[in-house]
């Protein structure tokens, strides 16, 4: 089943992001590292070119991403114009100290003592903007919750001498296009629960570490590394059930339990250091998904002409 979220107070919170665009410098755009693309709301993208904005691009949870698939991540958005990427934890002093200064570099205009430098940080619910901007100003201005859309109103505060910083609350989009984008947002949190079934989540991100990370699953959970290998996503689910002793009344197995427990242990990084996708990854999933389009579109002019060689 697709995967939609688009709760009310976003459309507003876009328009006020277009308006505030107009008066900032350079466009901080926070993603989930482990995600990089599927966390990327392609309106941000939209509305910075329009306005033809600079872009520091943070893959942030980092600690929590496959090292090797970061960085071909950064490799991939270090080759677009006008953006500089960078991979963080919000959660590292050392690593936020050098966002202003990155963002000095992208808007070299402003380095004249004259205008602040005015930085705008935006991003999908849930990847650590709250985080990132109480650690850039060293207090705590934003709320900070493990359930997206914490944030529901814009601010901007003095970062500093000649620098301000605008928050925006977390935007996603009307359309999530491809169907695999919403299961890996769901399986990161950054959707609310309302919107989606743990079970089919976890089936989906079962596929996935079955595929690329099995010996982190078969230690995770005590699993023999061959039975890993054969199971499915939702094998893999009941075989968490059984080995965290998921049950419910009559022994059947808690299914939606188990599924909770896989979720929680991916986003906690209690299996490791795992990204969903790499851009090799993304570009086949993306060919796949036009190609099963196309495949679709056909059929019905198929059935439609073999309905009218019946009545021949």
């Amino acid at each position: 089943m697709p995967i939609q979220w688009f709760p009310g107070h976003m459309a507003s919170a876009r328009k006020k992001a277009a308006e505030a665009m107009a008066s900032i410098d350079v466009v901080i755009e926070v993603t989930d590292a482990r995600l990089p693309e599927a966390s990327s709301n392609p309106m941000i993208a939209e509305l910075r070119r329009f306005r033809n904005r600079p872009c520091l691009k943070l893959l942030n949870k980092s600690d929590l991403a496959d090292p090797a698939a970061t960085r071909l991540w950064m490799d991939f958005y270090n080759r677009q114009p006008g953006v500089k990427a960078v991979a963080i934890s919000a959660k590292s002093a050392a690593e936020v100290a050098r966002i202003p200064a990155l963002c000095s570099q992208l808007a070299p205009h402003r380095d004249d003592g004259v205008k602040p430098l005015r930085m705008m940080i935006m991003g999908i619910p849930n990847v650590g903007k709250s985080t990132l901007m109480n650690a850039l100003l060293k207090r705590k201005v934003a709320k900070v919750g493990d359930e997206p859309a914490v944030t529901k109103h814009q601010q901007t505060i003095d970062l500093g001498p000649g620098m301000t910083l605008t928050d925006t609350p977390g935007m996603m989009w009307p359309k999530i296009d491809y169907d695999a984008d919403g299961y890996m947002l769901a399986a990161s949190h950054a959707i609310g629960r309302n919107a989606v079934i743990d079970e089919e989540v976890a089936a989906f991100l079962g596929e996935i570490l079955i595929a690329r990370y099995p010996a982190q699953l078969a230690a995770r959970y005590r699993l023999d590394a061959a039975l890993v290998a054969a199971l499915d996503g939702p094998a893999l689910v009941e075989a968490v059930g059984r080995r965290r002793g998921c049950l419910v009344k009559g022994g059947g197995l808690d299914l939606e339990k188990a599924a909770q427990i896989l979720l929680q242990d991916y986003r906690d990084g209690a299996l490791g250091r795992i990204s969903l996708e790499t851009p090799e990854t993304r570009a086949q999933m993306i060919a796949a998904a036009h190609a099963a389009a196309a495949q679709a579109a056909d059929e019905p002019a198929d059935a439609a002409d073999e309905a009218a060689g019946d009545g021949d």
